[in-house]
């Protein structure tokens, strides 16, 4: 079993530190960039005008490459890190970690309609935009960073603790390749920028550090194009 001391990230909205010898900067910086969306999305669809056609289509737009970003990150969960942990969890015969474990499944399961009803109502507010149509789209945010929200703390402050007391440092490097080949590579110019908005600069060198310098060159080539589709979608925010 591992056992060497790690300092982990602890960025704003986080709930708890998983402390241990994994490190899991690549997870946290994830949640924290879906957590920032919710909130600007939340506050966009508050602040939007109505009658604000092109802007209604940017945030429809980003709002699906927010979730097909969410729906891969579940995916590499689901596959590469429920299931060893739930290996460890049965050898060890601990059933409040296998509940959580199952839990960690369902609440991925609850959180895609919650996705799809947002994305229907972003449909709806492009084609017939209103004021009844807004009202149901800010009901269905809501509802989605309340869902998600809980998802993420439970995992952080339940189920990342257990990975780090558990995971072998073999299982872990294959799950960090599995989350690294999880994404379809027409992804990564957005992915990228995207994770590294809003985070602490020592945070992004850490994170650009561990991934390779190619990232890097990832971030300087496509900040600037996502920059500028992020001004046109939250203009209002």
């Amino acid at each position: 079993m591992p056992t060497r001391p790690l300092s982990q990230v602890d960025l704003p909205g986080q709930t708890h530190v998983a402390e241990g010898p994994h490190d899991q900067t690549g997870m946290y910086v994830m949640h924290h960039a879906f957590r920032r969306d919710l909130a600007r999305f939340e506050a966009a669809v508050r602040q939007t005008p109505v009658g604000e056609a092109a802007t209604w289509v940017a945030l429809s737009r980003r709002w699906e490459r927010f979730a097909t970003v969410l729906h891969h990150h579940h995916e590499v969960e689901d596959v590469a890190i429920w299931p060893v942990l739930v290996t460890h969890a049965e050898r060890l015969g601990e059933q409040e970690s296998l509940a959580t474990l199952e839990a960690m499944e369902a609440e991925h399961d609850d959180i895609d309609p919650a996705l799809d009803a947002v994305r229907s109502s972003l449909a709806e507010m492009v084609a017939h935009p209103c004021a009844d149509h807004r009202n149901a789209l800010d009901v269905h945010v809501t509802a989605t960073r309340c869902v998600l929200g809980d998802h993420l703390r439970h995992e952080e402050t339940e189920a990342l603790p257990l990975l780090q007391r558990v995971m072998t440092d073999e299982e872990f490097a294959a799950s960090e390749r599995a989350s690294a080949a999880g994404y379809p590579t027409r992804l990564v110019p957005f992915l990228v920028p995207w994770v590294a908005d809003g985070l602490p600069d020592d945070v992004t060198r850490r994170l650009l550090g561990d991934a390779g310098p190619a990232y890097g060159m990832v971030l300087r080539l496509f900040r600037g194009g996502y920059q500028r589709r992020e001004r046109k979608a939250f203009r209002y925010v």
